[in-house]
C-alpha cells in the first residue's frame, strides 16, 4: 500500500456507491492515515499525499525501526479497510 495511491483506490473501492454508505470505514481509514501522518509529522487532517511527501522528504538515516514499523502497520491496516469497503458496496479493488 502506498500512500500515494489511497485517494485513487478509494474512489475504487467505493465505485457507483456513495460515500455515505460506508462513511463509518472511511472515517477508519482516514484515522490510520491520521496515524501514519503522526509518525512523519503531519498534523492530523493532513490526507495521504502529506503523509507521503513527508515519507519522501525524510532521509534514509533519520528512520528508526520503530517509526518503520508503525508506517508499515497503518498501510496494512489501510490496505484492509479499502478491502473492507470494497466488499462492502460490492467492488474489486484488486483486479
Amino acid at each position: 500500500m502506498t500512500f500515494r495511491s489511497v485517494a485513487r483506490r478509494l474512489r475504487e473501492a467505493i465505485g457507483d456507491e456513495s460515500e455515505a454508505s460506508v462513511s463509518g470505514l472511511v472515517g477508519e481509514l482516514r484515522g490510520h492515515v491520521d496515524a501514519a501522518g503522526a509518525v512523519v509529522g503531519v498534523p492530523s487532517g493532513g490526507g495521504a499525499d502529506a503523509v507521503a511527501d513527508a515519507i519522501v522528504a525524510r532521509r534514509a538515516e533519520d528512520w528508526d525501526q520503530a517509526s518503520l514499523d508503525e508506517l508499515r502497520r497503518e498501510a496494512l491496516a489501510i490496505g484492509g479497510t479499502l478491502r473492507r469497503i470494497a466488499t462492502v458496496t460490492e467492488t474489486d479493488v484488486d483486479g
